[in-house]
């Protein structure tokens, strides 16, 4: 089937739930994932491990009261695992779960779509500015 013929079909059932947060899987999961911050949390654990200091560096325009909301929001989910070794002071690391891991595959997608089509975008908007 068509892609756009199966998103289309997927809407409709979507449409049938009444877009009610708690029932619409969709509308559920990507109202958490699609915030500016989780993709990239995401993206940067995929490599493996990291400690927080090294996702606060590796990610320089998020606060770390960001990040640690972020971090948890993920963890809640099921998408991160917070390791907290019993050292003084504690070392934490943060990884992927299996859930996480399963959804490196659709993020690496929307990833190539957008590396591919920012451009086309880029152009699309200083049209759209130099029309209004």
């Amino acid at each position: 089937m068509d892609a756009r013929v199966a998103l289309g079909a997927k809407f409709e059932n979507w449409l049938a739930l009444g877009f009610d947060d708690a029932r619409c899987p969709v509308r559920n999961l990507l109202d958490q994932i699609g915030d500016r911050w989780s993709m990239l949390v995401l993206a940067a654990l995929a490599g493996g491990a990291k400690r927080f200091s090294t996702l606060a560096r590796a990610l320089p325009d998020i606060s770390k009261r960001m990040l640690t909301q972020t971090l948890r929001r993920l963890e809640a989910d099921g998408l991160v695992h917070r390791d907290v070794q019993p050292t003084v002071p504690p070392s934490v690391t943060y990884s992927l779960t299996s859930l996480g891991e399963s959804f490196a595959a659709p993020l690496l997608g929307l990833v190539e779509w957008a590396e591919a089509n920012f451009a086309a975008v880029l152009e699309a908007r200083a049209r759209r500015a130099q029309a209004a």
